[in-house]
C-alpha cells in the first residue's frame, strides 16, 4: 500500500494521542515568531530590525548594509540601532518618545524598545474577529482547545495572550522571582511589549540572557522532560530552539535515540496529496552534538492543533483557582510550617496522602463521579432549608443568605462550595437547581438566631486565594 498524505497524519495524529496518553499530563506550547507572522501579519526579528531602521533617520542605509557589515549578527545590529536610537531621541526625535526616558538614569536602549513595543501594538485579529481567513479562523479555534499546561514564547507582541485569557502572563525575569511553576502560565522569556524595558535586543540584553539561561533551564527542564512539547513558529535551525534541544540532551543523554515527547511543526505549501514528510528531524544543537526530535510538516494547522487538543479539555476548570491554591500550599510548606504559624495533625495527612481521593478532599475537592452521594450531601432545595429552619416558605432562608453576605462579603449561592452547589436539571441549559447541605442550615441557623459561627473561609472564598497568589 503506498505511503501517502492522509496516512501521515493519521500516523501523526496516533503517534500524539499514545504520547499523550502516556503522559498523562497536557502539551507545552514553545511559541515564536512565526506563529505572529501566520496569523496576524506580524513581523520576524530581522523584519522587525527592517522596519526600525526606516524609522529612524540617523539609520541612513540600507538593512542589507548592516547585515553585511556585521555579518548577519542580529544581535550586534540591534546594538548598532540601539545607539542610533538614542542618538536621534536625544536630537530630532524627542517628540517621539516619553519624557520619562530623558534623565541621566534611564536606560540607552530604552527608545528602541519604546520603539519596538510601539511597531507591535495592536497585532491580532481584523476588526471583524478574523485572522486573514476562514482557514486561519479555523486553525486558531483548534488552538484554542489545546488545554495547553503551560506556553513559552520568545514573541514579543501579544497575539497568545487573548487566545489563553485565565492563563498568567509572566514577562522577562519575573520568572526568576516565582518560587513554583504552576498551570496556566505564559512564560515571555524575552519580554514583552507591555514592559518594553524588558525586551530582549541587543547585544548587552542576550549577555544578561544567557547569565540567567541556566537558572532559567532549570525552572524550565522539568516541563520539557514530562511534558509533551511542540514547537510552533520556530526554523529548525532556530538558535532558541538549539539552546532548549541541548539542555534537553544534557539531560535525557539521548545519544542520537529520537526523543519521543517533542514535536516541531513545520510549513510546507508544497504537500500533495502523496506526500509523505519525514517523521522526525536531526538537528545539531552544539558541535558534534546532535538531537532528533519527531517533526510534523502541514500545510494547514488545523489538524494538528486538534492532535494535541486530545489530552482533554480544561476549559471549566479555574486556573486561577489551581494557580491559587498551588501558591498556598507552597507558602504553607515554605513558611508557615517550618516557622510553626499553624498546627499540623502529620497524622491524619500521612493517612490522606495514601488515598488520591481523601487527599483532594483536603482542598475541599470532592469527587462527583457517584451522583447518589451528592444527593446524599447536598440534600436539601432552599425550601427545605426554610422548614429544617422552622419556615414555612423559602423566602426566609433566602433572606438568611442575604444577610450571611452583608455581614461576610460571602454569597452562598455564587459558587459551587461546602454549603451549595448548583446543579443542571434535564437538557435545557436554564433548567438548574440549588442544593444545600446540612452546614448550610447549621450556618443560616446562627446567622438566625444571633450566636457566633465560623464561616470556612479557606475553603470557600476563591477571591481571597486569587489576591495571595497574585501578591
Amino acid at each position: 500500500m503506498p505511503m501517502d498524505y492522509k496516512q501521515y497524519q493519521a500516523e501523526v495524529t496516533a503517534d500524539i494521542e499514545q504520547v499523550l496518553g502516556a503522559a498523562q499530563c497536557q502539551p507545552i506550547l514553545f511559541v515564536g515568531s512565526g506563529f505572529t507572522k501566520r496569523y496576524a501579519g506580524g513581523p520576524n526579528w530581522e523584519q522587525l530590525l527592517t522596519n526600525l531602521a526606516a524609522n529612524c533617520p540617523l539609520i541612513d542605509k540600507d538593512f542589507a548594509y548592516y547585515k553585511q557589515a556585521h555579518a548577519g549578527d542580529l544581535k550586534k545590529i540591534g546594538t548598532v540601532f540601539s545607539e542610533l536610537y538614542r542618538e536621534w531621541a536625544w536630537g530630532k526625535g524627542k517628540a517621539s518618545f516619553p519624557p520619562e526616558y530623558f534623565v541621566a538614569d534611564a536606560r540607552g536602549d530604552s527608545f528602541i524598545k519604546y520603539a519596538v513595543s510601539e511597531l507591535l501594538e495592536g497585532l491580532g485579529p481584523n476588526a471583524k474577529g478574523s485572522y486573514g481567513s476562514p482557514e486561519l479562523d479555523a486553525e486558531i479555534a483548534a488552538l484554542k482547545n489545546i488545554s495547553a499546561h503551560a506556553i513559552i514564547t520568545t514573541n514579543y507582541d501579544e497575539v497568545i495572550e487573548p487566545l489563553f485569557p485565565d492563563y498568567e502572563r509572566i514577562i522577562g525575569q519575573q520568572i526568576m522571582r516565582k518560587g513554583y511553576l504552576s498551570i496556566g502560565e505564559i512564560f515571555k522569556i524575552h519580554g514583552c511589549r507591555s514592559i518594553p524595558e524588558s525586551i530582549v535586543l541587543n547585544e548587552m540584553d542576550y549577555q544578561r540572557f544567557e547569565e540567567d539561561h541556566k537558572y532559567l533551564s532549570a525552572k524550565l527542564l522539568t516541563y520539557f522532560i514530562e511534558h509533551p512539547l511542540i514547537f510552533i513558529g520556530y526554523r529548525a535551525e532556530d538558535p532558541n530552539i538549539k539552546a532548549i534541544l541541548y539542555d534537553v540532551d544534557r539531560m535525557v543523554r539521548a545519544e542520537f535515540q529520537l526523543v519521543p515527547n517533542i514535536y516541531i511543526l513545520e510549513w510546507n505549501d508544497k504537500l500533495t496529496e502523496q506526500s509523505y514528510p519525514a517523521r522526525d528531524k536531526v538537528i545539531s544543537v552544539a558541535p558534534d552534538t546532535n538531537i532528533r526530535i519527531k517533526s510534523i510538516t502541514a500545510s494547514s494547522f488545523e489538524w494538528v492543533y486538534k492532535a494535541f487538543g486530545q489530552a482533554g479539555n480544561l476549559e471549566k476548570i479555574n486556573t486561577k483557582l489551581l494557580r491559587a491554591l498551588m501558591a498556598r500550599s507552597v507558602e504553607l510548606i515554605r513558611t508557615d510550617i517550618p516557622k510553626k504559624h499553624v498546627e499540623i495533625n502529620f497524622q491524619q495527612l500521612e493517612h490522606a496522602v495514601e488515598s488520591g481521593e481523601t487527599f483532594a478532599n483536603l482542598f475541599g475537592v470532592t469527587s462527583l463521579a457517584d451522583p447518589s452521594k451528592v444527593n446524599l450531601d447536598y440534600k436539601y432545595v432552599l425550601t427545605g432549608v426554610a422548614q429544617e429552619l422552622g419556615y414555612k416558605t423559602w423566602h426566609k432562608a433566602d433572606v438568611l443568605i442575604d444577610t450571611l453576605r452583608e455581614q461576610t462579603g460571602f454569597d452562598m449561592k455564587a459558587s459551587d462550595n461546602k454549603y451549595h452547589i448548583k446543579m443542571k436539571m434535564g437538557h435545557k441549559s436554564e433548567n438548574w437547581t440549588h442544593k444545600y447541605t446540612d452546614a448550610a442550615v447549621d450556618l443560616l441557623r446562627k446567622v438566625d438566631t444571633g450566636e457566633p459561627y465560623d464561616l470556612d473561609t479557606d475553603l470557600v472564598d476563591a477571591e481571597k486565594l486569587d489576591e495571595q497568589a497574585a501578591a
